[in-house]
């Protein structure tokens, strides 16, 4: 069963232009049984495919978000079905907190692109780089991003053979000419969270890999993406800064919950 594990919608991205049931058809038309739809910090879009098109369809969609940490690039979060936490739409978490978050509700994650460009992948963060281990801690490793240069998908396949990681293979599409350009294929039926979660977890990944996309923004930028790229960072601090609030109001929401959890001494 093919999916397509990277995937930007115009209902749930900032710089995203194809819209869910644009998704659906090109992916159908090129013979594709499902995709997860990896918004950032959003799951805009899996809620409108609940309320507009989940029984006009038979087409496997499913709920998954690409979370911008503070410290540690972009991240590929799975969590399961009817776990839906306002955490992970307030971006800017540390790295750690958000393993052990999403482990806590039965979820996984993995890096995205996690050797391609400063502050927005793993492998060139501050983290990395004090500590690989870390790498242990995931769930999986996405291994080819059909937006990347074949020389960081590469490394990544390196970093998921040594660290015995699920690989995974997704366009990271934004635009309706990139979508389908990468793929995983799972040996097991996924028709949910719960199925796509076990069948990682058990290693049912066939394949993962695709075609390159060179129709991306940092390819029409060529040299001057670097100033893009680097101007990212303090665009990641304030943005973080600014949704501090939320997180802190959430994470003592959670915290409040695991007092009750907790049984009396």
């Amino acid at each position: 069963m093919r999916f397509d594990m990277h995937c930007h919608t115009k209902e749930g991205s900032p710089d995203g232009k194809v819209t869910l049931p644009e998704y659906i058809r090109i992916l159908k038309e090129k013979g594709y049984g499902g995709m997860l739809i990896t918004d950032h910090n959003s799951y805009k879009a899996y809620s409108y495919y609940e309320h507009h098109l989940k029984e006009k369809t038979d087409f496997v969609v499913l709920k998954g978000l690409e979370y911008d940490t503070i410290d540690a690039g972009h991240i590929l979060v799975i969590m399961p079905p009817h776990v839906k936490l306002p955490l992970l739409e307030c971006r800017g978490l540390k790295a750690r907190t958000l393993i052990n978050l999403v482990h806590l509700h039965g979820g996984i994650l993995g890096p995205a692109h996690p050797c391609g460009e400063m502050f927005l992948s793993f492998c060139r963060s501050f983290l990395y780089h004090r500590d690989r281990s870390i790498l242990e801690s995931f769930d999986f490793i996405e291994t080819f991003n059909a937006c990347e240069s074949e020389k960081s998908n590469q490394n990544a396949l390196k970093l998921a053979k040594l660290f015995s990681l699920c690989p995974l293979g997704g366009s990271d599409s934004h635009k309706p000419d990139g979508v389908g350009f990468g793929f995983t294929d799972f040996s097991v039926e996924i028709h949910n969270e719960t199925d796509l979660i076990r069948a990682i977890k058990a290693e049912k990944v066939v394949h993962a890999s695709g075609n390159y996309y060179h129709g991306t923004l940092k390819d029409r930028l060529g040299i001057f993406n670097y100033l893009l790229v680097y101007g990212f960072w303090p665009y990641n601090k304030l943005a973080g800064l600014a949704r501090a609030f939320r997180r802190r109001t959430h994470l003592n929401t959670l915290r409040s919950k695991l007092k009750l959890l907790r049984p009396h001494q």
